[in-house]
């Protein structure tokens, strides 16, 4: 039997690459969530905005998977692993025997450490009854407080300003997602948002919170009928390490998304990979790599020679923009960023060092998200560009290679 634990996007696409691939055998799918699979973006976006049902969410529909022959256990939590007796041990003391198995698990939302985080009007957006929460709280919010400015907090902050609330965002770095896009692009961010009418609070903490209000650690208090903390997610590792596992900011996996035990497999946000084609190990916490991973990772279970070297991808919406972002640069990682387009309409931008494109950025430009995957995967592979080209629009993309 092939079992995985995390009923997520990861592990559904999972089971249904495992039937897609001819596997005939039992297929157990382990969820702690009593929702079955769903995805996460919609969370943020669309169903936040009330623009899409809350069924648009879900991977399959309620009858994929007694259809397909998985055994779908929600609501159920997976507490102890024995890799030598390939026994998976479920709350209540049920053992599960295993041949391969998958650890999908994904991450959990990181919880503010302050004074007053346990008051009820704080709300985190990571589950869909987290979403369903906040889309009955929005309408009725008059001024709500954004702690952290991420992806997640700046998606939400768009949708809470869609419901007419006055949004105040408190974020300790200097700009939204700087350390992801550097300071030319956060900058982009920081105009939309102020352009929508968001008061940003930049190098601030919070120092506690109150019934209506968020105090900061300069004393300034900002009130607040509701308070949204965006401050990010830890993997899920737990299970991996009391099995003894290997793991560092995530279960460690190789390039076939296979753990330090030959028999399991990790993929999407838990796993930490060897990245071929980046030359270290990342993890990555988006939409496309825990799709993709799950389907690359029931290959391999399925003992097929995987090398999973996809680009990292992600993409945003926020009010009236979308992007699209493939590549992978750590902070301070890139000499600069090239520019095509001014960023206050359509634009393109390259991260770029030596001449080698490390990632890209599609901003309300469609149709060029896999020449740009392709210049990143040619720079990550030691191939330079001319810069003067990149940045020209009269020179089509794929010209570059």
């Amino acid at each position: 039997m092939h079992v995985i634990v995390g009923a997520s996007l990861t592990g559904a696409k999972a089971a249904e690459e495992l039937r897609a691939a001819g596997y005939t055998g039992p297929i157990m799918l382990i969820g702690e969530e009593s929702e079955r699979p769903y995805e996460r973006p919609p969370l943020s976006k669309e169903y936040l905005l009330g623009t899409a049902p809350r069924e648009k969410a879900y991977v399959h529909d309620a009858g994929w998977y007694a259809a397909h022959d998985v055994d779908l256990r929600l609501g159920v939590r997976a507490t102890g692993l024995d890799p030598a007796a390939h026994t998976v041990i479920l709350a209540g003391g049920e053992s599960v025997t295993y041949d391969r198995l998958l650890l999908a698990t994904g991450s959990r939302v990181r919880l503010l450490d302050v004074p007053g985080a346990e008051h009820a009007g704080v709300r985190y957006l990571r589950s869909l009854p987290d979403a369903d929460r906040l889309l009955d709280d929005l309408p009725a919010a008059r001024r709500v407080v954004v702690i952290g400015a991420g992806w997640i907090g700046l998606e939400a902050t768009a949708a809470a300003r869609a419901h007419g609330a006055e949004v105040t965002v408190v974020e300790q770095d200097r700009a939204p997602l700087r350390r992801i896009l550097g300071d030319e692009i956060a900058e982009v961010f920081t105009a939309l948002h102020r352009a929508h009418g968001v008061t940003f609070r930049f190098g601030a903490a919070v120092r506690e919170i109150r019934d209506s209000a968020v105090v900061l650690t300069d004393g300034t208090e900002l009130p607040a009928d509701l308070v949204l903390a965006g401050v990010g997610v830890t993997p899920a590792t737990e299970l991996a390490e009391r099995a003894g596992l290997a793991v560092d900011n995530g279960v460690v996996v190789d390039a076939g998304l296979r753990t330090s035990d030959p028999d399991i497999f990790a993929a999407g946000d838990v796993a930490a990979i060897e990245h071929p084609l980046l030359g270290r190990r990342i993890r990555v916490e988006h939409w496309a790599n825990a799709q993709d991973g799950g389907r690359a990772a029931a290959r391999a279970m399925l003992g097929e020679a995987v090398r999973y070297d996809r680009v990292p991808y992600f993409f945003t919406d926020q009010y009236e923009r979308g992007m699209e972002y493939a590549g992978w640069v750590e902070t301070g990682g890139y000499e600069r960023v090239v520019l095509r387009g001014d960023p206050a309409g359509p634009f393109l931008a390259f991260w770029v060092a030596g001449g080698h494109v490390l990632a890209g950025l599609n901003a309300d430009v469609w149709e060029v998200q896999d020449d740009i995957q392709a210049l990143v995967r040619a720079g990550w592979a030691g191939r330079a560009v001319d810069e003067q080209a990149l940045a020209d629009p009269a020179v089509s993309l794929a010209e570059l290679l």
